[in-house]
Parts: structure tokens; C-alpha cells; sequence
């Protein structure tokens, strides 16, 4: 979802990470339905444990190449660009703020997983024609620098409207609508909040009060936040920033030593909820190969090994959240939350005057 591993703490984990990178055989990529390569194209956030994957592809009997292409909103958009000789079979990271967006263009074929009847009904966004698969979903949330606030003696805000009050003036940093995923759910919680005629309005507030916005969730957690182990050490300025209610576990899974508790907060009356999914490319070279990906993706194995490794939670029924995710990370108890369509609807015209009003 969204850029949330913390690649170097990971590493150290035994996750798979990394660009371009996975288990392959001597192959290249997806090379036709006899390849026993598979190639999974997703956002920088995907993670799982070596010995899970080791255990599909040992069942599967399938190799998985994994090509990471940044942000989930620059993802989805060169994935379409490249739909007609795609760069992979299965694409994983397309969530409700896009998915009309990646539908609308034909990016997917259709495909009922194996195990789909275990997953929730209310994240099946396209259950009359399987063109995506749901797999996690997470809240995105302004997260607070706790040490920050206590310094300060300030209290940290709770909701939106806290956030264009004078005492967080130039303390926040979000992600550009146009390009990022979480940019675009925070916008999209604001139109939920506000309505049609109340968001800009609010962003006119916002952009007032000092909101700094950068590219993606990369730059805007590890180098402009100040609570993160990234925006620590570059001596970051901004004690609050878009991410997700799964960043604060993070903080503290990825710690050495590890704190008692996480030193990050999240602002519970800001959140989106998001759905993420995973489909079939259209032009999928191995196709077959790919309907064993996303039936893994959906799998109990998979399932139970994400949490602590993509920080999102599970959608199939009865996947095992740990103990110190929820912990540090429970999802938003009332999250804003829009119907498809109205994304689908909006999503392009609210974005175009975002930029416009808050950009320029």
C-alpha cells in the first residue's frame, strides 16, 4: 500500500523488498504460458517472509519475479501506459482511490480466485466481474511525532478540522493527489468529510496554514517527517504527515532496541479507509502462472505473513493479525470512506482542481 516497509530494517528481516528483484530461474520476466517464471508488478511496498514465497513456489512449482515501480498512484498509471505489452502478469497495489482509473482502461482480465469466497463481501468492489482481486486494506491518517508535541506542550490534533487551526501552522506534510495513493485518499477524505462543496474551501484553510506538499509517501515520511527513524536522522521539521494508522508499529517492529511504545501517534479523526488489490494484466504473458499468484495472494500463508510485513491488514476470513501489530496499529475505528463510484465519478475533476488550488 503505499511505500510503509522500512527497506533496511527489512532486510535484516528476511523480507523480499527490493526492485526488480524475487526468486527467478534463468529466464527473464514472463516469457509465455510455458514460463515457469512469474511476474508480479507492484508499489514499493511489497514485502513477504523468503521461506512463504519459497513455499508457493515450491507448491507452485513457479518462479516470482518482482518488478517494484514507486508509488502506487505512478504504478497504476504505467502499468495502463504499458497494457498492451505489459512488463507482468499480475498487477498488486491498485486500490479503491484508482481502480475505476485502472478498470476504465482495460488494465485487467477477468479472474475468480481460488479462496475468494473467504474473503469479506464488502471488499469485493468488482464481485460481478473478478477483474481484481481484493487483498489488504489499512487506514490513511496524519500521524503525529509524539516527542514533538510533548516538548512543545501542545496537543497533538485529533480531526481535520484541528489541522487548519493556527497552533499547526507549517506543521504538516501530505503527498501530491495526482501522483500518490495516500495524496489522494487524504483528498478523498476531505471531499467525504466536507462534500462537494465544503473540500476546497477546507484546502484553501490548509494550504493557508503552512500544508507542505511533496511527490510520494517516501519523501513525505522518511525525509520531511520528524517522528520517523528517516526524518530523525535528517533532522526533518515536520511533526505531522499523511501515512497510515499502520505506520506507529512500524516504529516500533523495526527499532533496535525496541521501544515500549511507539513514538508516533495517529490522529483518529483524520483517516480514509483503503482497499488494495491485485489482477491479472490484460496481455498477461503467463496467465496461468498469474492465476496461481493471486490465489496465493489471497491464501491463509500469505494472508497471516503480511501484517508485519506490508503493515495493512487482511481481508480473508480467519488470516492471524500478531498481537504487537494491533497493538501499536488498530485500524480507524469510524474511517471516512466513499462509494466507488463516486470516485470514479470525481476522482479526475476533484484532482485537477486540487492541483490547481493548492499548487499553484
Amino acid at each position: 500500500m503505499h511505500t510503509k516497509t522500512f527497506v533496511a530494517a527489512a532486510v535484516g528481516l528476511g523480507l523480499i523488498t527490493l526492485s526488480a528483484c524475487g526468486s527467478s530461474d534463468s529466464g527473464s520476466g514472463s516469457d509465455g504460458q510455458g514460463s515457469k517464471t512469474v511476474t508480479l508488478v507492484s508499489h514499493s511496498s511489497w514485502a513477504v517472509s523468503k521461506d512463504v514465497l519459497a513455499a508457493f513456489e515450491k507448491d507452485s512449482g513457479y518462479k516470482v519475479k518482482v518488478l517494484e515501480d514507486g508509488d502506487a498512484g505512478q504504478a497504476v498509471n504505467k502499468a495502463i501506459l504499458t497494457k498492451d505489452n505489459p512488463q507482468g502478469d499480475v498487477f498488486f497495489g491498485v486500490d479503491n482511490t484508482l481502480l475505476s482509473r485502472a478498470l476504465d482502461n482495460g488494465l485487467f482480465q477477468s479472474y475468480e480466485a481460488q479462496g475468494l469466497d473467504q474473503v469479506g463481501a464488502d471488499y469485493q468492489l468488482d464481485k460481478d466481474e473478478h477483474r481484481v482481486t481484493p487483498v489488504d486494506y489499512g487506514d490513511i491518517c496524519v500521524n503525529y511525532d509524539k516527542q514533538y508535541f510533548a516538548d512543545h506542550k501542545l496537543a497533538p490534533p485529533a480531526t481535520l478540522d484541528d489541522l487548519v487551526k493556527p497552533a499547526y501552522k507549517n506543521l504538516l506534510v501530505t503527498e501530491n493527489a495526482s501522483t500518490s495513493s495516500p495524496g489522494l485518499g487524504f483528498l478523498l477524505g476531505t471531499a467525504a468529510r466536507y462534500g462537494d462543496d465544503g473540500w476546497q474551501d477546507y484546502w484553501t484553510k490548509l494550504k493557508a496554514n503552512g500544508v507542505k506538499v511533496v511527490d510520494g509517501w517516501e519523501q513525505a515520511y522518511n525525509e520531511e517527517f520528524s517522528g520517523s527513524a528517516g526524518g530523525k536522522a535528517a533532522k526533518a521539521e515536520r511533526p505531522l504527515v499523511v501515512s497510515y494508522a499502520s505506520s506507529p508499529p512500524a516504529e516500533v517492529i523495526y527499532a533496535d532496541p525496541k521501544p515500549k511504545t511507539a513514538p508516533t501517534g495517529v490522529a483518529e479523526g483524520t483517516c480514509f479507509r483503503q482497499i488494495e488489490f491485485a489482477g491479472l494484466l490484460s496481455n498477461a504473458k503467463n496467465a496461468e502462472g498469474g492465476k496461481k499468484l493471486i490465489d496465493f495472494l489471497i491464501s491463509q500463508k500469505f494472508q497471516s505473513d503480511m501484517p508485519l510485513n506490508m503493515f495493512v491488514y487482511p481481508v480473508t476470513e480467519g488470516a492471524q493479525v500478531p498481537a504487537e501489530f494491533t497493538a501499536y496499529g488498530p485500524a480507524a475505528k469510524d474511517p471516512e470512506t466513499m462509494d466507488p463510484a463516486k470516485i470514479a465519478e470525481n476522482r479526475d475533476d476533484w484532482v485537477k482542481a486540487w492541483t490547481s488550488l493548492v499548487l499553484k
